[in-house]
């Protein structure tokens, strides 16, 4: 349900690049500026992860979070839909984007914990199948999203859209319901006990019958004193008791961060993780993305429809189907320097479409403007892929017992967070080369540019292990 809705929400996030663009009139730099703050959350993955390995909630490690980010998640896109000055601000829009982020980035983590503890505990050649499958749902959500997402735009208006969408994260709340999971405290505090005398033991004493009333009122005040005695001393206990347990309960919760801490570095040390996540980071901070300027171009020199916009989204979704087949029917055996290799020449060879597409050289050669987004897109999505897959395994195949979703968020994080800064790198080339709205003369040098940067991560494919392969460590 969680993976199928982050493909989904392709729906709205079509709706937020229109909103950004039409109604706040931002510059593309600008607009691309305030996608990646908002999108931020997704590079701290890390810290979500430690916290539902480490810090159990009513002893449940991941319920009680998936709750937890699924309202992040709800209100910002409930609050945008009723509040009109809030979604016609660029600042108040982009906190409540980034909260929403933080929101399905703690899901995602989670989610990613419990794959990784179904592939530590399946056979080694069944971890491309349980990711794929997770790829698969996420796809299919995307194409549902991107298809219905076109429609949306040409017939709701946009705050209808914010509102549709908030009924996936209502339907995701009561859908945690239904996922079982056991406590991790199994071993609860032992219980007060009143065994020792409560208020009204009087220590195996009688009261004597006695026709005198002094020893009536001796054995009366006797006892009344014994009553309170014994009040103060089960109050002083309790509250003993308690403390006791909050100072045991936050040295178990500060032994556990420390140690996931330390298994995490560890794990992080080894060659296989190090080495890799440190060339997909490089890969994507040496490329300036210019994703949103080309939206720009797109909508505003080619004219293009959302409802295309939407199809060619659904193209990329289903590129990406075929390419996570064709990455574990194919390409599980392959060395993954050749993998990547492969994938910067295919991606290289994208980017001189985008050259022919806004140079317009495509119209001289009869082809029009539709058939070369297309085709760009139903390439591009599933030749990222190829990147992606192997490394996405071989987190989950390394994960060690108890920090499954710190070492999966890191991994992701990494990832996220290198795209985050390639798109900060991006809006600076487009600010530089002065390329706003209506502008769009040097848009053919930035991509030249993105041209000659694909090929430096190829320079430090030395970073790879030499004999890796997509489902060995």
């Amino acid at each position: 349900m969680i993976l199928w809705e982050q493909g989904f929400r392709s729906f709205v996030w079509t709706a937020v690049s229109y909103q950004l663009k039409d109604n706040l009139k931002l510059s593309p730099s600008a607009s691309q500026f305030v996608t990646s703050v908002a999108f931020f959350p997704w590079s701290i993955k890390p810290l979500y992860g430690i916290l539902s390995d480490c810090i159990p909630i009513r002893g449940r490690k991941r319920i009680p979070y998936l709750v937890l980010a699924t309202l992040l998640s709800l209100f910002p896109w409930l609050i945008l839909s009723l509040s009109i000055s809030l979604r016609s601000s660029s600042m108040p829009l982009m906190i409540l984007l980034t909260v929403q982020n933080m929101g399905s980035a703690m899901a995602d983590v989670v989610i990613d914990a419990m794959i990784a503890e179904a592939v530590r505990s399946e056979r080694t050649s069944f971890a491309g199948d349980l990711q794929s499958i997770s790829w698969m749902t996420m796809a299919l959500g995307g194409i549902c999203g991107s298809l219905l997402g076109g429609y949306a735009l040409t017939n709701l208006q946009i705050n209808k859209i914010f509102l549709l969408f908030s009924a996936l994260p209502t339907i995701q709340l009561f859908s945690c319901c239904l996922v079982e999971e056991s406590s991790v405290n199994n071993k609860d505090f032992p219980e007060q006990s009143t065994s020792n005398g409560g208020p009204h033991s009087m220590n195996g004493s009688s009261f004597r019958k006695d026709n005198t009333s002094a020893e009536r009122s001796n054995s009366v005040s006797k006892r009344k004193k014994s009553q309170k005695n014994t009040k103060n001393g089960t109050v002083t206990v309790n509250k003993s008791q308690v403390s006791k347990k909050d100072r045991s309960l936050a040295t178990r919760w500060f032994h556990s961060l420390k140690m996931a801490t330390f298994t995490l570095f560890r794990a992080f040390r080894q060659p296989i993780i190090l080495r890799p996540m440190a060339w997909f980071f490089l890969a994507h901070v040496t490329f300036p993305n210019l994703s949103t300027v080309m939206f720009y171009y797109q909508t505003e020199i080619l004219k293009l429809e959302a409802s295309f916009l939407g199809t060619t989204r659904v193209i990329g979704w289903l590129s990406l189907m075929i390419g996570t087949f064709i990455y574990n029917r194919f390409l599980q055996k392959m060395k993954l320097r050749r993998i990547l290799l492969c994938a910067h020449i295919g991606l290289s060879i994208l980017i001189l479409l985008d050259v022919v597409l806004v140079s317009r050289s495509n119209i001289s050669l009869g082809i029009s403007d539709k058939v070369m987004v297309l085709f760009g897109s139903a390439l591009a999505d599933g030749i990222n892929q190829f990147k992606f897959m192997p490394f996405l395994i071989l987190s989950g195949q390394l994960c060690p017992p108890g920090v499954e979703g710190t070492l999966f968020a890191l991994f992701m994080s990494i990832n996220n967070l290198g795209s985050t800064i390639g798109s900060f790198v991006g809006a600076g080339l487009v600010s530089i080369l002065n390329i706003s709205s209506g502008s769009f003369d040097k848009l053919l040098l930035g991509i030249i540019i993105q041209f000659f940067c694909i090929f430096i991560p190829v320079c430090f494919l030395f970073l790879i292990p030499k004999e890796a392969t997509g489902i060995s460590a």
